[in-house]
């Protein structure tokens, strides 16, 4: 029965090959598009599942209440490590502290590298359950000893394998030396560790750092992250309730409460509002999922169009066949056999055409993705796909055409009612169309309108160099600061303790003023300058003055930011105290609001520091007079000379601003990828279903071109029967696109407006390119020789 079924199948697409190529590339394209989404959408929702316990590992949270909200952290006190082993070990096989990755500078003889790594307790990579190529995980229990994945022990001693640097010395950040005890599997990119390359002994860091070894009793010094893999998934609730009130306990002013946020969550569910993790990356995956069904709709509904346009040719064969005695039934499963075959080789197609984009795709996404043929459900998920997707084209063809009696069908000339149905169809192509195209654009005027957001300082020109060793942190500022000027590279330069275009950490520390509410725990950015900080990177004073080293007075001096003076209500801040800890420290000027953070995001209140102590960034602006090259190989030697032991990295402002916008820029870039494939399947349909419509109409074009009718009255007659669809589709997509991106647009707290030139526009393109489509296949008609129409009949 099947070999039947596909005899009549390869008769029905060769007897009309064009609609069956139509439907195959409309398939195939729209299974494309599902592939390529289904691995972006299983890289993200198997984040971190790497890790064989996943399920078991949590992060420990604070959540406090402050003026603006609830606000979650994971900066915690390194004294709350003991609490936890002791009174709520139970929950817990294991728990380990961990200094956040860090830049560290490795050298291996005359051989020196920069590394992202941490400071660990010894059960830190047993929770990860590293994949260890040689040694133990258990190694870090021995202060001397370190892990390095493959990359670093092939940076370093050229050893791919990893046995070679087993048991070698290295010296980090010119400082300690210890031995490599393990090498372990580089971590995916899929993961939240990816990229760190060293863990480093966490008694070690107590011995070597006398700020390390007081923190760890202390409860007012935040910045560690804890972590702990649980005794069983379903502890996890009660684990975050008995822990919840350590804080409390300790003191009756404290207002935080402690949580459990498990792994399975942090790449999904990253953004915390008023205290719960209810959304982050999860929306793009639920945009791409959706995007990825429209798609594959499109490919489905071209089918249903094309087949349904056909059905005066195939309600002639169905008549002739029930004649004969076929059943409905056998006949459905006729018509569903040819859809399902039809997606089986679209599905081919698609696996092959989706190994030739994956190159291009994982550009535009930024990832890593591989099509993984070696594993059994990648073809049971494929197959069941293609096959869903086929019945699903074909059901309606399929129960419309086996419902035809006999005698009708033989002589029948058309339906009306299928009629009506490739019109619906064809307005809901369109409507996702066009919905595609304003969904782009609001994505690329967001980008924009975010670009275009005033940074409070001047980028260009700009370099910031991340200090690492010992022998930089201890060079002189003014000689070193000297030195750089002298070399005729550098215009200005200035030392900070976060990076300009970083990110820079809430403070919790004590902070009041005269007329501060007493209940109230504001949080605020406390970054430390130097004298030239100010006058480097270009930023505006608007009322006071900036550091000065005229004034000796300035080291207890501090300068607010416009969000810092609108939190603490002074009309004429300058000259008013401000209490940090147990020190006043005299306002002298406020700044404009600097972008450090995400372009989209309020800017923080923010308090500015003098002092030299606590920095770990320096920047330079570039002497304009000289080129880049030039300036970047002057300043290379000058810090050859200060900082012998590390090698010169450096990053430009402008490149690290601009990768602020890389999320949106992707999603933009995708965007315009499926906007454009949905397009190109709605206009197949549409140029076959105007092939198959003006075929049929060929006797009245050549009746009318007889009495006179002109070309362009022709065409108009033709075009507009597919027109009406096309401009009817406009209508519906343009409210339900407003909504949706206005939506969108509510989770940024800087965006843009939605102009009405937008929906102009996506409408105009649409109209645009559904003309083209039909326009060339109906001047052909109407120009076509009347006698040659005629003749035909």
């Amino acid at each position: 029965m099947l070999k039947h079924y596909w005899h009549i199948a390869w008769r029905q697409w060769h007897s009309s090959s064009t609609f069956a190529l139509l439907n195959l590339v409309g398939l195939a394209a729209g299974l494309t598009v599902a592939l390529l989404i289904g691995l972006w959408i299983s890289d993200e929702v198997f984040f971190d599942h790497y890790f064989p316990s996943h399920g078991c590992i949590v992060k420990v949270m604070t959540t406090q209440p402050t003026a603006a909200g609830l606000v979650t952290t994971d900066h915690l006190p390194p004294a709350l490590i003991g609490e936890l082993r002791t009174n709520h070990g139970r929950f817990f096989r294991h728990l380990a502290i961990v200094w956040p990755n860090f830049p560290h500078v490795l050298a291996a003889g005359e051989r020196q590298i920069t590394a992202s790594g941490q400071w660990a307790e010894p059960e830190w990579p047993e929770i990860l359950a590293l994949h260890m190529i040689c040694g133990s995980r258990k190694s870090l229990g021995d202060p001397s000893s370190v892990l390095i994945d493959r990359t670093t022990a092939l940076a370093l001693f050229g050893d791919s394998k990893g046995t070679d640097a087993m048991g070698r010395t290295i010296r980090v950040d010119n400082a300690i030396d210890v031995k490599i005890a393990g090498v372990y599997e580089d971590l995916p990119d899929n993961t939240s560790f990816a990229g760190t390359h060293v863990l480093l002994a966490w008694k070690k860091a107590s011995e070597e750092m006398p700020w390390f070894r007081d923190a760890m009793n202390d409860w007012g010094t935040v910045g560690f992250w804890i972590f702990g893999e649980l005794n069983d998934p379903g502890v996890a609730t009660a684990a975050s309730a008995d822990i919840a009130g350590i804080f409390r306990g300790r003191s009756k002013d404290a207002k935080e409460t402690l949580s459990l946020y498990p792994m399975d969550r942090w790449h999904l569910y990253s953004e915390f509002d008023n205290g719960v993790s209810s959304t982050g990356r999860v929306r793009l995956v639920l945009l791409f999922a959706f995007i990825g069904l429209f798609v594959l709709l499109l490919a489905s509904i071209n089918f249903m169009n094309l087949a349904t346009a056909r059905s005066e040719r195939h309600a002639r064969v169905v008549g002739i066949r029930k004649t004969l005695g076929a059943s409905r039934l056998q006949l459905v499963a006729q018509f569903l056999t040819e859809s399902v075959l039809l997606s089986m080789l679209g599905l081919i197609i698609a696996i092959g055409v989706a190994q030739l984009s994956l190159p291009l795709f994982n550009r535009l996404a930024a990832k890593d993705l591989a099509l993984p043929y070696a594993q059994p459900l990648f073809w049971l998920v494929s197959v069941g796909f293609a096959l869903l997707t086929g019945l699903f084209s074909g059901i309606y063809p399929a129960f419309y055409l086996s419902r035809f009696r006999p005698a009708f069908t033989l002589r029948m000339a058309g339906s009306r009612g299928a009629h009506y149905t490739r019109r619906a169809l064809t307005i809901l192509q369109f409507t996702i169309s066009a919905g595609l195209i304003v969904a782009t654009a609001v994505v690329y005027r967001q980008v924009a309108y975010a670009r275009g957001r005033p940074a409070g300082y001047e980028r260009d020109g700009l370099l910031a160099v991340r200090m690492k060793t010992t022998d930089i942190y201890s060079a002189p500022y003014d000689v070193f600061r000297e030195e750089l000027l002298r070399s005729g590279a550098v215009a200005d330069m200035a030392e900070s303790s976060d990076a300009t275009t970083g990110k820079p950490e809430l403070s919790t520390e004590s902070i009041s003023w005269p007329g501060k509410d007493p209940s109230t725990k504001p949080q605020l950015v406390h970054i430390d300058v130097t004298h030239d900080f100010g006058r480097t990177i270009g930023w505006t004073m608007i009322a006071g003055r900036d550091f000065s080293r005229v004034y000796h007075t300035d080291s207890n001096a501090v300068l607010l930011n416009e969000s810092a003076g609108r939190l603490i209500g002074w009309r004429d801040p300058i000259g008013r105290f401000i209490r940090i800890g147990d020190q006043d420290c005299r306002v002298i000027g406020v700044v404009r609001n600097m972008v450090m953070g995400s372009p989209y995001d309020p800017v923080p209140a923010t308090l500015i520091s003098l002092d030299y102590k606590f920095v770990n960034y320096i920047t330079i602006r570039l002497n304009p007079a000289i080129s880049p090259g030039v300036a970047i190989n002057r300043i290379r030697a000058v810090f050859k000379r200060f900082d012998p032991h590390a090698p010169f990295e450096f990053a430009y402002l402008a490149d690290d601003y601009s990768r602020k916008f890389a999320a949106e820029s992707q999603l933009g870039s995708l965007s315009v990828f499926f906007a454009g494939l949905a397009i190109g399947i709605s206009c197949l349909g549409l140029y076959g279903l105007a092939a198959f419509m003006i075929e049929r109409r060929r006797k009245e074009v050549a009746i009318r071109r007889t009495l006179g009718a002109g070309i362009p009255q022709l065409c108009g007659l033709l075009a507009t029967g597919f027109l009406t669809p096309v401009l009817i589709s406009q209508f519906i997509a343009i409210p339900i696109a407003a909504v949706a991106m206005q939506s969108w647009l509510q989770s940024y707290a800087y965006r843009t407006n939605i102009s009405p030139w937008i929906f102009a526009g996506a409408s105009g393109l649409s109209i645009l390119i559904a003309m083209l489509t039909i326009g060339f296949r109906t001047l052909k008609s109407a120009r076509a020789n009347p006698v040659e129409g005629l003749r035909l009949e």
